[in-house]
């Protein structure tokens, strides 16, 4: 499941995966920011807090979050990873490797730090 908020005047989206996620997830995060990008030329960051990575509900929850990746990587400045999981470091190299935006992972406890680097994208 993802939950997602995207603040429309700073350009960031936050988002928060808190079990498998879904093909529905990744639909409905597409609309939201495909909707955003059409009066804009980028998202400034993406937030991602999770205490620990939930993986994905079933093969088409994985093609659908690369496929987003995929669609969206060159439009985004920056992605914070806020989490305290232990396969924090891997999120961090595959997120470097898909994307054309810096990448930057912060403990939990450090999200307002996370927040405050994204908004000095903008």
């Amino acid at each position: 499941m993802l939950t997602f908020t995207l603040m429309k005047p700073e350009g960031i989206l936050r988002l928060h995966p808190s079990g498998p996620l879904t093909e529905q997830d990744f639909e409905r995060l597409r609309t939201e920011v495909d909707a955003y990008l059409m009066g804009h030329a980028r998202l400034n960051g993406v937030l991602v807090r999770a205490a620990e990575f939930p993986g994905w509900e079933n093969w088409a929850g994985f093609s659908a979050h690369m496929h987003f990746v995929h669609a969206h990587h060159k439009r985004v400045e920056r992605i914070a990873l806020v989490t305290d999981s232990a396969v924090a470091g891997l999120g961090e190299f595959l997120a470097e490797h898909f994307t054309s935006a810096e990448v930057r992972r912060f403990p939990l406890a450090d999200e307002r730090l996370a927040m405050q680097w994204l908004q000095a994208a903008s």
